[in-house]
């Protein structure tokens, strides 16, 4: 592979103005301005935000991450060419649609570069909210040992794997550990009902009960544009995860957005339609990734059992991957942006050089 000059692996370490601890999840690292630079943004570039709305520089890495572990290749290559870019650009493409449909709004307010993204603080919704088109998945795995309750919905007998489903199921799960609600286990991705939200709707974030009709239709609308988008180009949309929040805009009303990513190969899965129809599924998502690593390694219920997770963070430590698997997976993710968005994905030649130069000069942010 001869891009490891290319991927951004490390991206909590920029040296952008920030009084608060850098947050790095999984792919993104978040930088926090204090209340002076995001005043300062807010009115040079007026944002359609609140004058003392508090703005973050998130910055996407090329990291791979699948069951909960990040994953490398070999040579010391620390993430996929071309991840990060193919990503954000997915996001934007979908976030704009959105907007352009009417939808509502996302949390970000600009996008200086293909790997970063200036967005609002928003108050999220505590729940990761799922649809699906398609019974795959793990939802396949537990129907075939014999669930047929999922958040409170029943599924008929005699459904077969990969087949579509008789409606859009919506199948939200908590995001993060939720304590002291009601039927409601306190641990990460416990699936909910809609009872339990409407039952508990302030411990989850939303404003009113009203706004779980809102985050449905939203989510409801947005996988349709998505969907009829993907199927003009012979793909087909299976499932997503959406996630909400809550932001004021510069009227000073409060609003529920569209937050973190939506429609990308990291979040949902896409199939090709030619494939399908001739029986056969080809990933055009992290989720050929997720099918290499079953079948790469002797043991595959270490990755699925999260009894063992001690194993796998072991076993994703400790096993470099073969560069072909990487770029095999690079290609999926580059490919399907390219086919999304309609234009060659703008691939950064030296990122963090490109990142802190675009921050220093055009925002003043870099320290």
């Amino acid at each position: 592979m001869s891009a490891f000059h290319n991927v951004l692996a490390t991206n909590d370490d920029l040296p952008i103005t920030t009084d608060l601890p850098v947050h790095s999840g999984k792919v993104r690292s978040v930088y926090w301005l204090n209340n002076k630079q995001s005043k300062r943004l807010i009115a040079a570039k007026g944002y359609n935000v609140a004058a003392d709305s508090p703005l973050a520089v998130m910055v996407i890495s090329d990291r791979i991450s699948a069951f909960d572990c990040i994953w490398h290749g070999e040579g010391g290559l620390q993430g996929v060419p071309g991840k990060g870019a193919a990503l954000n650009a997915v996001a934007n493409h979908w976030f704009a649609r959105f907007r352009d449909a009417g939808l509502a709004d996302s949390h970000i307010v600009d996008t200086p570069h293909p790997l970063v993204w200036i967005v609002q603080k928003a108050k999220p919704v505590m729940i990761e909210a799922i649809a699906r088109q398609y019974i795959t998945g793990s939802m396949w795995r537990a129907y075939a040992g014999g669930e047929r309750q999922f958040c409170g919905i029943t599924l008929p007998e005699g459904l077969q794997q990969n087949q579509c489903l008789p409606e859009l199921l919506i199948t939200p799960s908590t995001k993060g550990i939720l304590k002291g609600i009601p039927n409601v286990p306190a641990a990460d991705d416990v699936n909910v009902s809609r009872a339990n939200l409407e039952a508990n709707y302030g411990a989850f974030n939303f404003a009113t009960p009203a706004d779980i009709n809102r985050y449905e239709t939203l989510l409801r609308d947005g996988f349709s544009v998505i969907s009829q988008d993907l199927a003009a180009q012979d793909q087909v949309f299976v499932d997503t995860k959406f996630e909400f929040g809550y932001v004021t805009d510069a009227n000073g009303e409060e609003k529920l957005i569209y937050m973190d990513e939506v429609g990308t190969p990291d979040s949902s899965r896409i199939w090709d339609g030619a494939a399908l129809r001739a029986g056969e599924v080809v990933e055009k998502s992290k989720e050929g990734f997720r099918q290499f690593l079953l079948n790469h390694f002797d043991d595959a219920d270490i990755l699925l059992n999260k009894q063992r997770m001690l194993e796998r963070s072991a076993l994703a430590a400790n096993n470099a991957l073969p560069l072909q698997a990487m770029q095999d997976i690079s290609d999926t993710y580059i490919g399907i942006a390219e086919k999304i968005t309609g234009r060659k994905l703008d691939v950064s030649q030296r990122p963090k050089e490109e990142i802190i130069a675009v921050l220093d000069q055009e925002y003043g942010l870099i320290r």
